[in-house]
């Protein structure tokens, strides 16, 4: 298990090596509501199983649903999951008095799938989180849902919340608005299909939703009468090691990916084009280039050739903590010229040297200023361990680049020290 504070030394010689990447997160949790929908068993393999999925898993479980955990030998943040899936039908309920408690810890996609799902059941459900997911966007969905004709109790549209299903609504109609969060369209049209519903997403272009048509896509392919699906390699987390191999390859060295996410499905998947494979831009913008990974840019940007201005970070600011901010503050511990206007961080180039990071218990800010110590001498990060979120292994690979990982001591740290 990652110590509280950890220090990372860069490599010593050129690095040529592959790393092996886990299953998307966003793919995984779709799909394992997808599986529970199911008429027959359904087979997910090359799942992550991470904080996040285990969340879901669990929640599934104390649903009713059976899940068969088995190793990914190819993989070990991966698991082969077995889901026994209702057909529509949610196996146990609680009542108005004693709803099933669902804790999603600060699972977004937990938190944002399971509430429409939980309506198609016959009874009560409480669904919480830790303190940050009580504070995270809920309203747009709690508002569709009740458009639908279904019953959620929370005094502010935010989680903690009792949902009360009544089961399938045929011809109920809502709309959704996206402004905050696309998470609550997808979240509708998971189950859309089970509870006969029409859903209308409003609040932005077609163009701007690209996990919106991830949702949609996996609906369409998903194996309705049981069988076997494949989750692609998380392309978010393809984005650190795509950009160590841009940090580190003016030195001579060669970093690649494997499996590279090639479905189209992820919007991530972009920053090999628009960053590892073409010059840098000026500008690049949050809502139409690159999804979570525009933080992986914002952290090279200090050694890009130019000023670069990263627009449109709203959502940033209200996921796992105020990402625009910590960002701007972390960057510029380390040295990092920083201007913010509104939701705009302008990045100047300019030498970095290695600080005491705080990581807010957020995995991807570990995971920047993580990728960030390949190349910087002295990157401190405290509470590393919040990368069990979505990469759980994420410093164990760091260290197959031939990276030190090192405890506050300065102990060298290797096999399940380095994972969280």
């Amino acid at each position: 298990m990652l110590p509280d504070l950890i220090e990372i030394v860069p490599p010593a010689r050129p690095v040529v090596s592959t790393v092996v990447l886990p299953g998307s997160k966003s793919l995984t949790n779709r799909a394992l509501i997808l599986a529970a929908l199911a008429r027959n068993p359904v087979t997910l393999r090359g799942a992550l199983w991470s904080e996040d999925t285990q969340a879901m898993v669990d929640c599934l479980e104390r649903l009713g649903f059976g899940v068969r955990v088995e190793e990914d030998p190819a993989e070990p943040a991966n698991r082969t999951l077995i889901v026994q899936g209702g057909g529509g039908r949610i196996p146990k309920a609680g009542t108005p008095d004693q709803p099933i408690e669902l804790f999603v810890e600060n699972a977004g996609t937990a938190a944002r799938f399971l509430a429409p799902f939980l309506c198609l059941g016959h009874g009560s459900y409480r669904l919480s989180g830790i303190p940050r997911m009580h504070q995270r966007p809920q309203a747009a969905l709690v508002q569709a849902l009740r458009a639908l004709g279904y019953r959620i109790d929370t005094p502010n549209d935010r989680l903690p919340a009792i949902v009360h299903g009544s089961g399938p609504r045929p011809g109920a109609a809502c709309s959704v608005s996206v402004e905050e969060s696309s998470q609550f369209a997808s979240a509708l049209l998971l189950c859309a299909g089970a509870g006969g519903w029409q859903v209308t997403v409003t609040g932005a272009n077609e163009d701007e939703l690209p996990y919106v048509d991830m949702t949609r896509r996996l609906v369409k392919d998903f194996p309705w009468d049981g069988g076997t699906y494949d989750i692609e390699a998380d392309a978010s987390g393809a984005s650190y090691f795509w950009g160590a191999d841009w940090l580190l390859r003016d030195a001579g060295d060669r970093i690649t990916v494997q499996p590279t996410p090639a479905s189209g499905m992820q919007a991530d998947q972009k920053f090999l084009d628009l960053i590892l494979n073409a010059p840098w831009r000026s500008s690049y913008s949050r809502k139409t280039d690159l999804a979570d990974s525009i933080m992986t840019a914002i952290v090279l940007a200090p050694f890009a050739p130019i000023a670069t201005r990263f627009t449109d970070l709203g959502r940033l600011r209200v996921q796992e903590c105020e990402r625009v901010q910590a960002l701007h503050t972390e960057l510029a511990k380390c040295g990092a010229r920083v201007e913010e206007s509104g939701d705009t961080l302008i990045i100047h180039p300019g030498p970095l040297h290695g600080a005491e990071i705080e990581t807010y218990n957020d995995h991807r800010v570990a995971m920047c200023f993580g990728m960030l110590g390949l190349r910087v001498p002295g990157m401190r990060l405290r509470q590393p361990a919040c990368v069990r979120k979505t990469f759980p292994n994420f410093f164990a690979k760091l260290a197959g680049l031939g990276a030190i990982v090192k405890d506050a001591g300065g102990k060298a740290l290797s096999g399940e020290a380095l994972l969280a």
